[in-house]
């Protein structure tokens, strides 16, 4: 039976770097990298088809350019059971936010992040459950915004406060069936999320973690069966420091910063 991966979020940033540090495995022999923009897949597919031995990807490299919030979770769907191969983990690493106050964003910014962010989300974990066994699992990236109200991102950390929830209650469900769950908590990491998060308006925050140290450390955190993972010490911090500020501070904090 074919042993796979799937990253969503493949084509740039975290999911970019979870394909590459995932293809080096030998225990996978294909893995599945979604997102929506075909050309950046094949760019990434292309680069671990290195005709230098050390560079090669042992897994194959699919790409499936799919909306995961147009009909694109389908099309995985219809692949797991045409296939029927054993997933050894699952990234559900897509995921979109806006900077901008609620009254601000428009009702499609919002709206699709509920899409993306929760409803995908949770279609690609139920579809994935048939296919999973003993010892693989899934990752949910999640964000320190999730922990708490955040002002100028409130729609973008409510539906992040869901992942942390969701992943939770569902890494208990699964641990009888040897099944693990990782949740990944980052602050900011250097990718292109605040330049699109702002619609140009910036090009990312102070602080920002390169995105393939935090997927290293992400992934040893799975491997370790660890139900959290932070990316950098610091932001394991932030659980134990917000629970001594009101929700009503974290929103308005927040609201200062993300202006």
């Amino acid at each position: 039976m074919k042993r796979i991966a799937i990253v969503t979020g493949a084509s740039s940033g975290m999911g970019a770097d979870f394909v590459r540090q995932l293809a080096s495995r030998p225990d996978l022999d294909e893995i599945w990298a979604v997102a929506r923009r075909s050309e950046r897949l094949a760019a990434l597919a292309a680069e671990l088809r290195s005709p230098e031995p050390d560079m090669r990807a042992k897994a194959r490299i699919v790409p499936i350019a799919a909306d995961l919030t147009k009909g694109g979770a389908e099309r995985v769907r219809a692949r797991l059971e045409s296939e029927a191969p054993e997933l050894r983990l699952l990234v559900l690493n897509a995921g979109a936010g806006r900077f901008a106050t609620f009254e601000d964003s428009s009702r499609e910014d919002s709206l699709g992040m509920i899409d993306l962010n929760i409803r995908a989300l949770t279609e690609m974990a139920k579809d994935a459950l048939p296919y999973l066994g003993t010892g693989a699992g899934m990752i949910l990236v999640a964000s320190l915004a999730g922990l708490g109200p955040m002002g100028n991102i409130a729609v973008y950390a409510a539906t992040k406060a869901y992942v942390i929830s969701f992943g939770v209650a569902i890494a208990e469900e699964l641990r009888s069936r040897g099944i693990g769950v990782t949740i990944l908590c980052p602050g900011p990491v250097r990718t292109e999320f605040d330049r699109v998060a702002s619609k140009g308006r910036s090009e990312g925050m102070r602080g920002t973690v390169p995105a393939a140290l935090v997927v290293r450390r992400c992934l040893r955190a799975f491997h370790r069966r660890r139900r959290f993972a932070f990316g950098h010490w610091t932001w394991a911090l932030a659980p134990f420091a917000l629970r001594l500020l009101s929700r009503r501070f974290l929103a308005r904090s927040a609201m200062r910063i993300m202006r």
